[in-house]
């Protein structure tokens, strides 16, 4: 008999499993129709001994000390500061457009009062922002929007900037100073010894199981439990009775290269002429040293898992509709980006986790965000899980 069944084994479903666990003491079966825990943030050493993400760059970046101190109960931190370069009129420039890249884009020596006026005269305002396009050239005008924007949108959401809702740009920011940081958190770090890693520490508990290739739905008759945290797609619980809602997926390629280093940066996009969006170089990221390296190239592409909702007003009215639905059913909790239908940064998705187990146990939002004490216990990591190993469906860890 278990208190909660999980679905879900990322960020969402791993912290409210560890805080069921080992802060109210509850039996907690957590699955995942994946091979693996960690969700999209699994990372694991190739053949040739570098440690990738299979998902694509997780960043890890936050400005809530509670987050912060909440993690740091499962990992050390290794320090690190994200950059960005963008391939742009065939010369790299850095992205988010600051002064520097303005200076080189154009060949000019603008100061930063410079650089301000020159974003001035350059911007265009629209009576109304309503849409990503809007964002952009509101603030640095129709040629740096064409240059870094337009096209990397399309490839990215299949849809023109001038189709999608103004938080999909209005993340990007832009600088008239050489700051050339992609985020400027408090907080900004990778977890020392990987992502999974710490979530193999979150979840190692006795009052936690976990099945792996697990799809809920085969074995939610086989083990008893209270209540149900979802998070998973919201439409395929309610089997599509609204639609499918739209999401936009990736395809990643992977390469190891006989050399040192790939590019002169942790991350290149490529806004324009080619098919992918980025390519990632995962030595920055994790500090690791090794004679060879590996990177990832991006394809977005509409068929696949889904990992982005697309932001348009006609996808929220749908989802609207599901989230009726699961007001209804207080013995789910749907928690997460694919179960809310919103796109959230790792860090959002750690804070709304927390804020909903406290909300479960009745604690207040102080309480919920409060950091949490691990047993001092050594953890020896499973081998399977670290390597990504599979499971059978019917065994339960």
């Amino acid at each position: 008999m278990f208190d909660y069944l999980i679905v879900g084994a990322g960020f969402a479903g791993s912290v409210l499993a560890e805080r069921l666990a080992n802060g109210s003491g509850k039996k907690v079966l957590i699955c995942d129709r994946r091979p693996h825990i960690a969700g999209n943030a699994f990372d694991f050493y190739n053949d040739e001994g570098i440690l990738i993400h299979k998902y694509g760059p997780h960043i890890f970046h936050t400005n809530s000390k509670e987050v912060f101190d909440y993690l740091s109960d499962f990992t050390e931190w290794r320090a690190y500061q994200h950059r960005v370069l963008a391939h742009v009129d065939g010369m790299l420039v850095p992205m988010p457009i600051n002064l520097d890249t303005i200076n080189k884009l154009y060949g000019l020596n603008l100061t930063s009062f410079e650089v301000e006026d020159f974003f001035a005269k350059l911007a265009e305002k629209p009576e109304h922002i309503r849409t990503s396009e809007d964002v952009v050239v509101s603030k640095v005008g129709r040629e740096l929007y064409e240059k870094f924007f337009k096209n990397y949108t399309r490839k990215q959401w299949g849809l023109d900037p001038s189709e999608l809702d103004a938080s999909v740009t209005a993340r990007v920011p832009t600088r008239t100073n050489r700051d050339d940081r992609y985020f400027t958190d408090s907080y900004q770090a990778m977890p020392k010894h990987g992502y999974t890693r710490m979530f193999e520490r979150m979840l190692d508990s006795p009052n936690i199981k976990i099945m792996l290739n697990c799809d809920y739905r085969e074995i939610i008759n086989q083990f008893s439990f209270k209540e149900m945290i979802y998070t998973g797609p919201i439409d395929a619980f309610f089997d599509y009775r609204y639609g499918k809602l739209p999401y936009r997926s990736l395809e990643f390629k992977h390469e190891t290269h006989d050399a040192e280093q790939f590019q002169p940066a942790p991350v290149v996009n490529y806004p324009n002429e080619q098919p992918f969006t980025r390519i990632t170089e995962f030595k920055y990221l994790t500090g690791q040293e090794h004679k060879k390296t590996s990177v990832v190239y991006e394809y977005p592409q509409a068929e696949g898992d889904p990992y982005y909702p697309i932001p348009r007003k006609e996808n929220a009215d749908i989802y609207a509709k599901y989230k009726i639905l699961a007001d209804a059913r207080p013995d789910v909790h749907f928690v997460g980006r694919l179960a809310t239908y919103k796109y959230y940064n790792m860090d959002q998705i750690v804070a709304q986790a927390l804020m909903t187990y406290g909300k479960i146990v009745g604690m207040k939002r102080k309480e919920a965000m409060a950091k949490t004490a691990t047993d001092g216990k050594v953890f020896v990591p499973a081998r399977a899980a670290a390597n990504g190993a599979s499971a059978s469906a019917s065994s339960v860890r």
